[in-house]
């Protein structure tokens, strides 16, 4: 077992609050794991087992526990004979038809501290938002980032074996299961992962019957990373390889698969218009694991694998990001987070030309603008850009 100080601190801070802590993220990216150590913690303050309540609805003994109804009569039993306060842990709640009024009732009737998780966005829209609104904190989960999974095979940052160490992340991603098995099995674990998002987040939820569709809008999407898309290319693409399908289809698909957390979209933003477009977006995926594995475990493509891995820790580090337009130049991200802002290009391999920095010059405000290579570089900076080495920069 190992700790994920990130994410327990950010549980912690909210702890005996008014806020109801919501984790949610993908599927295995350590949802369950982060409330056992939540649990853990409790007991080891002193919390009496009977006044924490955990229960976590795909288990063998409660994935019958469907209905509100039958959510409440659990509960009634599990209630302790005190009046301590009372910490509720659910596991997967939205797999609980009507879970938002019994917590909502919980909250309001209790002296009680509530943590939940929730595999698909949904949860967090609707009925809950009218509900609990202003009264509860997201926690988003991620896979492993690259500094948890130094730290989870026992590897200094300052090792000779980091670059080696990058190779082996940027090639298996970060989901936990992954990360602790032997080699020999990790693409077997990556393909129940993604069968198990797939059938049971997205399309058994959410009704779909047309897995191959569904399949093969994320197989476009995996292989095209980081490139200007809409649904009217994908549709055309598709008709051409024999998959029949319309443009309303696949805009749902594609809300399903943000829900789901597989896939991010991407904003366009206008930067001299100060405004965000409308057209293209840039999709990318939850773990660079489970693209290369989405895509039949082909190699190249270096320039757009790099940039995910940028995207997903610049979103651990909690930027809002979007894509950059600055007249016909892109800007690859523009990350926001309170009054921060921070310019990134993403090289896989410095150019000849300037190219990349230009377009970073050409911005004419002080906020910070890196320029973040695949390969190790001699230069530090270029007309005044900072050049970090990726290694580098998800270690900082």
């Amino acid at each position: 077992m190992f700790d994920r100080p990130f994410y327990l601190d950010k549980i912690l801070q909210f702890k005996d609050s008014d806020f109801i802590k919501i984790l949610t993220g993908v599927r295995r990216s350590g949802k369950s794991f982060l409330m056992k150590l939540y649990r853990e913690y409790l007991v080891d303050q002193g919390i009496a087992s009977s006044n924490i309540v955990y229960i976590n609805f795909e288990s063998y003994e409660y994935q019958t526990i469907n209905t509100d109804k039958k959510f409440r009569m659990v509960l009634d039993k599990l209630l302790p004979n005190n009046s301590d306060k009372i910490y509720f842990l659910f596991d997967e709640i939205q797999l609980v038809d009507g879970w938002q009024k019994v917590v909502n009732g919980l909250n309001t009737s209790f002296d009680c501290d509530i943590t939940i998780t929730g595999s698909n966005a949904d949860m967090l829209s609707g009925e809950l938002a009218t509900l609990l609104s202003g009264r509860y904190i997201e926690i988003l989960v991620y896979p492993l980032s690259f500094r948890e999974f130094l730290q989870v095979n026992e590897i200094a940052p300052d090792s000779r074996y980091v670059d080696q160490a990058y190779s082996e992340f940027e090639k298996y991603g970060g989901f936990p299961s992954v990360v602790l098995a032997d080699e020999k099995i990790k693409d077997t674990i990556l393909q129940g992962i993604f069968d198990a998002i797939v059938l049971n987040d997205i399309a058994f939820r959410s009704g779909i019957k047309d897995s191959v569709t569904l399949k093969a809008i994320i197989s476009f999407l995996a292989d095209n990373i980081g490139q200007l898309i809409n649904a009217t290319k994908i549709a055309n693409t598709l008709k051409s390889e024999g998959v029949s399908t319309s443009v309303p289809t696949i805009n749902r698909y594609l809300e399903l698969l943000e829900a789901g957390y597989l896939f991010y979209r991407v904003q366009q933003y206008d930067i001299r218009g100060r405004e965000f477009l409308r057209t293209n977006g840039k999709y990318f995926i939850v773990d660079s694991g489970l693209r290369r594995n989405t895509i039949g475990r082909r190699e190249g493509n270096y320039g757009n694998r790099l940039e995910n891995i940028v995207y997903l820790e610049l979103r651990r580090r909690g930027y809002d990001v979007s894509v950059g337009r600055l007249g016909d130049k892109e800007i690859d991200f523009i990350a926001k987070k309170l009054d921060d802002i921070l310019y990134v290009q993403v090289a896989y391999d410095i150019p000849s030309n300037t190219h990349e920095t230009d377009n970073l010059n050409n911005i004419k405000d002080n906020y910070k603008k890196i320029l973040i290579t695949g390969r190790y570089q001699e230069v530090n900076q270029i007309d005044g850009i900072e050049i970090k080495y990726i290694v580098d920069w998800l270690l900082e």
